[in-house]
């Protein structure tokens, strides 16, 4: 008999949550028209995004569920969802602001000091810190308990030795939550002894190796810790005891459109080739693939609604990222296949041909960022009181 349930509650976007999506569908559209960005291959111009975070700040989009006093609108996790899926839809340069308004900030307002809030809130807000995330190593991957990377007490704080690896945009990043180990595990507890702290990454001792991927992106790093200082006003939440805010964290950082949404350039310029009268063929494969994607989204809007309840939907979250990457993971191959009897003697094709060639390139990291599909079925399993 299962331990608990899984719930996806049918959630319908409000009206307003609409208009929302209006005013940012038409605001990225100018900045498109204006050949700021490409929709169809994202680009890793740090200025670009530096730019864009700029602008985003200007219209109040980050950090729009976040409480007043900190800058935030105390606005709907719906309303938040609504640009997210815009800006993913359209790949838009969002690296700057995108971690920190998804998981650190949130984090940081639930775990961290007065102090700490006031300070580095309202720089997120204002498009002008960027955060990376510390928790895969390169001995453990995404199992977290087996974490090594060390931080030990010393005189007013913390020295941190170790790695981290796969840290998305650690290179340009003002700061890093990271997951550190502080005490051995316990025999009856696995999960004790894991503390965060936020990190300077500017700090002396910290050094940045990119890792060169397929697509020609460089946004991955190994982050390397010599004797890092970190004063004892950057701890978050308790000593020992932050297995139950990494959990939180992932429930942000898993459940987003963003776990099916970053190859979706392929289906939408499979459409665009198609045309408005599609052979039956290529209409059948389209429409499969819309009813797919829309049934992820269902699921992730739920998972929306639930955060928006002030749930921590752990689970759910969790098989949403599981079956959204392993689709989108898919879809360029599949969009492949649906295209094979395309003419390809025009310049569309050609560039249809140039996206799925980048776009195949990134497929292959998708299961394994925030969580790989294993670690993640024993989280849901855990969940159903399975194991």
């Amino acid at each position: 008999m299962l331990g608990s349930r899984l719930e996806f509650t049918p959630l319908r976007l409000p009206e307003s949550a609409q208009r929302l999506r209006a005013e940012v569908r038409a605001f990225i559209q100018a900045e498109i028209d204006a050949g700021l960005f490409n929709p169809d291959i994202p680009t890793d111009d740090w200025e670009i995004h530096r730019q864009f975070a700029r602008k985003v700040a200007a219209r109040g989009w980050i950090g729009m569920t976040w409480p007043k006093k900190y800058g935030g609108q105390e606005r709907s996790y719906l309303d938040r969802y609504v640009v997210n899926e815009e800006m993913m839809a359209a790949n838009a340069p969002n690296s700057v602001y995108f971690t920190a308004d998804r998981q650190s900030g949130p984090t940081l307002i639930k775990y961290a000091s007065e102090r700490m809030k006031a300070e580095v809130l309202p720089k997120i807000i204002a498009g002008e810190a960027c955060f990376c995330i510390g928790m895969s190593e390169p001995d453990s991957g995404s199992d977290l308990f087996a974490a090594k990377c060390r931080a030990t007490r010393v005189d007013g704080g913390w020295k941190v030795n170790g790695s981290k690896i796969w840290t998305t945009n650690a290179h340009h990043a003002d700061y890093m939550i990271g997951l550190f180990r502080t005490s051995p595990p316990t025999k009856e507890n696995r999960r004790h002894g894991l503390t965060s702290l936020l990190i300077d990454m500017k700090a002396p001792g910290i050094t940045c190796h990119l890792i060169h991927q397929m697509s020609g992106l460089r946004d991955f790093n190994q982050v390397l810790f010599d004797d890092v200082f970190v004063s004892d006003d950057h701890l978050i939440g308790e000593v020992d005891g932050a297995w139950k805010q990494a959990t939180t964290e992932l429930a942000y950082e898993r459940s987003g459109p963003e776990r099916f949404l970053e190859t979706f350039a392929t289906l939408r310029n499979l459409v665009g080739l198609a045309g408005s009268e599609p052979d039956g063929r290529t209409a059948e494969a389209v429409g499969r693939l819309v009813a797919e994607i829309h049934s992820l989204r269902r699921m992730s809007v739920s998972v929306a609604g639930m955060l928006e309840a002030g749930r921590e939907p752990v689970s759910e979250a969790a098989i949403v990222k599981d079956l959204g990457t392993i689709w989108e993971q898919e879809l360029p191959h599949r969009v492949r296949q649906a295209a094979a009897y395309f003419r390809r003697d025009s310049e569309n094709y050609d560039h249809f041909e140039r996206v799925l060639n980048f776009h195949s390139r990134i497929a292959p990291k998708l299961t394994i960022q925030g969580g790989t599909t294993e670690i993640l079925r024993g989280v849901i399993a855990r969940g159903l009181g399975l194991r």
